[in-house]
């Protein structure tokens, strides 16, 4: 390692800046994380509202209480801008800026494009860049290299540069960001190292790869092999309805199998900003190469008619008490797209609820992390599911199983209840409870 490398990593190693772009889900808690480390943390947010936010202590996610934010800016351990020249004294800069799918389902990396020339402006000589957001192998090699070294500077002997993939998983209580084993990947050996050290500020098992390519291949593998497998059950789910048995009991009983076997569970639909995304960046770089990975279309076909599989539940069940879907009053209980967050991106609840309207149902949901949700323009508010009278409702659909649900009176009172969680499992029941 040259002098510059040596000079940085000892920096890392004792009291250093860090730069972090992007303060949503990904990019707060590393931020939080490297501040409670004793890094300097300034983070840069071109959102004004979710700059301004976090500058006061209020957090944008779940997973960092106000508490535990507002205890670091209170102490300038964690400073917020809107101007990337905030970062031109950062000896590390992490990149968490959104990679969603365009119109036409192709990886759209205009935020790590406009974030690598806004970095190229500030870099110096003795800087460490790292990208977080998810995105096809070959983006740190092929888009972000060539924008930085555009400044005159050379990755692995001037500054130094590193793939490592977000592992994020938003409200959950068990997987927290220091505990999750954190890939890691250079350009060159110098730049694994620097990152292995940076990161091994906050994290126990910092888990080194060869290249960038493998680091950012690992990410898509992780989401595309949850998303292949969450279609196979969706799938035998179908398949478990025409045949009159139980999709879950069926999972349950294969999941006291102790080997060769994982247990995946059927759902409305896909969500969130990974898994309905991810798979189609891999597949994108693979068809330049000219080969069409088969499987991830399979499974995307599947996993897209959910929806529409739901909303045909209802229609059914309502046609089988003698009821059109015109007219009918439907309650979804959780518009999320998981469990315990206020996280609607690419929710199932969309579709689901602006296809019921559009058949004529009229539509109310309930959901204490969600305040607001807007469907086809129009704005809807939270019922309150403690007051509501559930008895007024033709439909209860059960999209999102939160924590707190008083599932028993739900079952008690709804005339009928669809559940695609199986959330309601174990509750008794009069024959008007359809699970998925």
């Amino acid at each position: 390692m040259n002098s510059v490398g040596s000079e940085l990593k000892k920096r890392l190693l004792g009291s250093p800046t860090v730069g972090v772009i992007g303060l949503g889900y990904v990019g707060l808690p590393l931020a939080v994380a490297f501040a409670e480390s004793g890094a300097t943390v300034v983070g840069v947010d071109l959102d004004a509202r979710r700059a301004a936010a976090v500058a006061s202590g209020t957090s944008v996610t779940e997973d960092i209480t106000n508490e535990r934010l507002s205890t670091l800016v209170a102490r300038e351990r964690l400073r917020v801008s809107r101007d990337v020249w905030t970062l031109k004294d950062a000896d590390a800069i992490i990149i968490c800026v959104p990679t969603p799918l365009g119109k036409s389902r192709q990886p759209d990396i205009s935020y790590i494009e406009k974030a690598a020339e806004d970095v190229a402006q500030v870099l110096r000589p003795g800087q460490l860049v790292v990208l977080e957001s998810t995105t096809y192998p070959g983006t740190t090699q092929g888009v972000l290299r060539p924008r930085l070294e555009g400044s005159g500077l050379l990755a692995g002997r001037d500054f130094f540069l590193a793939f490592s993939p977000e592992r994020i998983d938003p409200g959950s209580r068990t997987h927290r960001l220091e505990t999750i084993a954190k890939v890691v990947g250079g350009t060159t050996p110098e730049c694994l190292d620097l990152v292995t050290v940076l990161y091994s500020r906050i994290i126990a098992d910092v888990v080194p790869v060869s290249t960038a390519d493998t680091a950012e291949m690992v990410k898509v593998f992780e989401n595309t092999f949850r998303a292949v497998n969450i279609a196979l059950v969706n799938e035998l789910a179908i398949m478990c309805r025409r045949l009159g048995i139980s999709v879950w009991e069926v999972i349950r009983a294969a999941a006291t199998k102790p080997f060769g076997f994982m247990p995946f569970y059927p759902g409305p639909g896909l969500g969130g900003h990974c898994l309905p995304s991810d798979p189609h960046y891999l597949s994108w770089r693979l068809r330049l190469d000219g080969y069409e990975p088969k499987f991830i279309a399979f499974a995307d076909d599947i996993n897209r008619q959910m929806p529409a599989y739901v909303v045909q539940l209802v229609v059914d069940a309502l046609n089988d008490r003698e009821r059109s879907v015109r007219g009918a009053q439907v309650l979804i209980v959780g518009v999320s797209y998981k469990a315990n967050v206020g996280d609607t991106r690419d929710s199932p609840s969309f579709e689901i609820i602006e296809t019921l309207q559009r058949k004529g149902a009229t539509v109310a949901y309930c959901d204490p992390h969600v305040e607001s949700f807007t469907v086809r323009g129009a704005a809807l508010s939270s019922v309150d599911l403690v007051k509501a009278d559930l008895s007024a409702w033709d439909v209860v659909l059960i999209l999102t199983a939160h924590d707190g649900c008083d599932w028993k009176r739900i079952v008690r009172e709804g005339a009928i209840v669809i559940d695609t969680r199986n959330a309601t499992e174990g509750v008794e029941h009069s024959g008007n409870v359809i699970r998925l």
